[in-house]
């Protein structure tokens, strides 16, 4: 437990910190804490917070510089939110209205990265597979036919079969017929958790039609499988912090390209129930043991599908970063909630 006048001047110490990206010296706090203490008592308190791991003294500077213990303290029970300025409201909501949910998902990307300068990213939802809106089979030759898929984005999709046997044009409308019935409106994830028990009551030769056709639609709505969409990596470029170490850069990079890990914690944030932050090595992964994660969860219809984020240093204005990332995520779910239901 740290007493006011601890609590008042390490507050003080790291949001200079952030501003100036200098180690803040016993001076600076004094004048800027408006606290009446002498130089000696600020040293003592510093001294103090050192101890406890809350703050450290580079070898080159006499200031201290926050931990990743004294950012976590900080955003836990110091910080104080900012609200976001209407002008900067007004871009997200502009760019968050109802449309494509995919481009929805790389709006919202964009928007975080160029709103805190840092990269911005978006967990993508299983579920956001286009709906299915019209299925047709065609007869090309004796055992070839054609399924044709439209989707729900206006996407249209061929895929060519090849049968055991020849389907007479009647079959192939009533193999039409029947998916147009039971498989419009929704997604094929949907369709292949539903329909098992629905297939086996059809006549055996169609069965085997229709099996065939739902193995090629999931595969032509599969996609190319990306589970999430990153904008302005190019932004840490010039965070100081990382500029002069390369080796971390590639490292983070490298992070990038991978996918799976930071895959797997946007995963593990969609459990929270509201702002996550990740600081440092909480995050698990070690190239980003000099950032900050912000991420929050988005949702359709009130289930939870998502999560958008922000990476960046672990100096960054978590007081501007968090509101930023709470309101995309919160603006988001309406517009795909919205979408979801035309």
């Amino acid at each position: 437990m740290l007493d006011d006048r601890a609590r008042t001047l390490l507050k003080t110490l790291i949001e200079r910190y952030i501003a100036e990206g200098q180690p803040v010296g016993s001076r600076a706090l004094s004048k800027h804490s408006r606290l009446d203490l002498s130089a000696a008592t600020v040293r003592n308190v510093m001294a103090d917070l050192e101890d406890i791991g809350l703050i450290a003294s580079p070898h080159t500077s006499a200031g201290r510089v926050p931990t990743a213990r004294g950012y976590r303290f900080f955003v836990d029970s110091l910080l104080t939110i900012k609200p976001i300025e209407q002008e900067k409201l007004n871009a997200i909501e502009g760019q968050l209205l109802p449309s494509d949910p995919r481009q929805l998902i790389s709006n919202a990307s964009y928007l975080l990265s160029g709103l805190t300068r840092f990269a911005g990213i978006v967990l993508t939802p299983r579920r956001l597979t286009p709906r299915i809106r019209q299925m047709e089979f065609v007869s090309l030759s004796e055992r070839r036919v054609l399924l044709i898929l439209v989707t729900s984005d206006g996407d249209v999709q061929n895929r060519l079969l090849f049968t055991a046997r020849p389907y007479s044009p009647s079959e192939l409308v009533t193999a039409t017929n029947y998916l147009n019935q039971h498989f419009v409106g929704h997604d094929f994830e949907h369709i292949h958790t539903h329909v098992q028990e629905e297939l086996h009551q059809l006549r055996g030769d169609l069965h085997t039609l229709m099996a065939a056709a739902l193995a090629a639609g999931g595969d032509a709505m599969k996609g190319p499988g990306e589970r999430y969409v990153i904008s302005g990596e190019h932004n840490l470029l010039e965070v100081e912090e990382f500029s002069s170490n390369m080796k971390r850069l590639r490292e983070l990079f490298d992070l990038f390209e991978q996918r799976t890990s930071l895959m797997q914690l946007l995963d593990l944030s969609q459990r929270a129930a509201g702002v996550q932050i990740f600081i440092g090595d909480e995050s698990g992964l070690a190239p980003l043991d000099e950032c900050s994660v912000v991420t929050a969860p988005y949702e359709v219809d009130g289930q939870v599908v998502g999560s958008v984020g922000v990476i960046g240093p672990t100096r960054m204005a978590y007081e501007r970063v968090i509101p930023i990332v709470d309101i995309t995520a919160k603006l988001l779910s309406s517009a795909l909630t919205y979408q979801a239901n035309c």
